[in-house]
């Protein structure tokens, strides 16, 4: 009992810090609203071909919406950090929800007027997209692009609230209710597909950035940058961040695993409306909401447990186990025919990159100075999601060629391989950690 009233001590006093509740509110909205547009443009796209067609056609034009965003994503990805190191992280944030906002409206308009129509592509015999699928491309490109040019302006601006010590509780709390509130949107959109329209759905999502607005719209903290502004050109502050990865050995190597295992995810996880649909028989929208939210609630409690096994002074090896794992629950999906076996699964394997994502976050925000931070982070997802587009692509043509289980066994498989290289091969990373009062009282640089 006095363990439990200490922990929930802790918390408060992070909540007692002033402007970390409308931060962590603003962050848990924004971060979660995407998720939920996903589900609907997912579910949009799948069904808007006939029963016949949906794997042979839908499985390529679910590979297209991920693509869709390729472009806008890793030119927002290159440029956030550099953007973040040298503007007022608050204003930042503000304008770039304001763009959310815009292609969640525009994704409704066009699913709400349905226009028909259809234009045919190359890509397969008889293949073609609706032309609402086509509209809802760069709505979505739109929301993705701002999401990223989001991470790194907020993920910079926590140090600001809290002290190092802190720092892996704050980020699993922030990211915990950003997943629970993701889980309950996820399942909400999934309710109102079955019983409502797809723009209908959207409403949700649109209700979600704009709190977020409003959220910070209520932080007072000072996010501006520290030092005297760059005099140089956003795209050499950009590169300078890519340079100080290239010198810290054991966050290259993350960025390296992150690569590969995102892009192993990428296959499978594109076909998870196939997955349910297909392969599980299922194909009501709840269903599929379901499994996205059971999968945000596995995330939610990554995020908020990991700090109590006190990860620091072993970040590196922490993150290779949980890569394992994260292989395991693919592999497990793909040996499961049950939907009452692939959610308890699929929770269990949102964990591990919840876990992941605190350990990293923590580890960047301890050891990296302020001033570089952003560029940091905003690298990392650069090399971290660089071939998440062609995992999406080789979704579509592995599912095509061996169906959705063989899919999910490959992926998982593939990953729990690499995870084995890892622990043999990443000696920097093996030996990565922090000691949370060396970074309070040092320069910014305590990684061990």
């Amino acid at each position: 009992m006095l363990g439990r009233r200490s922990a929930l001590s802790r918390y408060s006093d992070l909540f007692g810090r002033p402007s970390f509740g409308p931060l962590l509110t603003a962050g848990a909205l924004q971060l979660a609203a995407p998720a939920a547009v996903l589900v609907v443009c997912l579910f949009a796209v799948t069904l808007a071909y006939p029963a016949s067609e949906r794997v042979s056609y839908g499985a390529y034009a679910l590979t297209f919406l991920g693509l869709s965003s390729t472009i806008p994503t890793f030119v927002g990805a290159f440029f956030s950090g550099a953007l973040a190191d040298r503007h007022d992280r608050g204003r930042l944030m503000r304008v770039v929800n304001l763009v959310s906002l815009i292609g969640v409206a525009a994704a409704a308009a066009d699913l709400t007027i349905a226009p028909g129509g259809r234009v045919s592509l190359p890509i397969t015999p008889g293949f073609y997209l609706p032309v609402s699928v086509l509209l809802l491309y760069p709505c979505w490109a739109t929301v993705v692009a701002s999401a990223t040019l989001f991470r790194p302006a907020y993920n910079s601006s926590i140090p600001r609230v809290v002290e190092a010590r802190d720092l892996g509780r704050a980020n699993g709390l922030i990211y915990s209710i950003a997943a629970l509130v993701s889980a309950a949107a996820t399942l909400g959109v999934g309710i109102l597909l079955t019983v409502a329209t797809a723009g209908d759905a959207l409403a949700l999502a649109f209700l979600l950035f704009f709190a977020t607005q409003v959220a910070l719209l209520s932080v007072d903290a000072d996010l501006s940058v520290q030092g005297p502004p760059s005099s140089r050109s956003v795209s050499r502050d950009a590169l300078e961040g890519f340079a100080y990865l290239g010198r810290r050995t054991e966050l290259l190597e993350i960025t390296i695993a992150s690569l590969v295992v995102n892009f192993l995810a990428a296959v499978a996880l594109v076909e998870l409306g196939l997955y349910v649909g297909s392969y599980l028989g299922l194909a009501q929208g709840i269903w599929y909401g379901a499994m996205v939210a059971s999968s945000t609630l596995g995330v939610a409690l990554g995020f908020a447990v990991i700090s109590r096994f006190h990860f620091e002074p072993h970040a590196g090896r922490a993150i290779i186990l949980l890569t394992l794992a994260m292989g395991a629950g693919l592999l497990g999906l793909g040996l499961v025919h049950s939907i009452w076996f692939a959610l308890p699964l699929i929770f269990a394997y949102g964990m591990m990159p919840g876990m992941i994502m605190t350990v990293f976050l923590s580890t960047v925000q301890a050891t990296v100075p302020d001033a570089m931070m952003g560029r940091v982070f905003s690298a990392d997802e650069v090399g971290s999601y660089a071939l998440v587009p062609f995992g999406q692509t080789a979704g579509g043509v592995l599912t095509s060629a061996v169906g959705v289980q063989g899919t999910y066994l490959a992926s998982g498989g593939t990953i729990v391989v690499f995870g084995l290289v890892m622990i043999t091969g990443f000696g920097a990373l093996r030996r990565l950690g922090f000691h949370p009062r060396e970074a309070d009282a040092g320069s910014g640089a305590a990684a061990s």
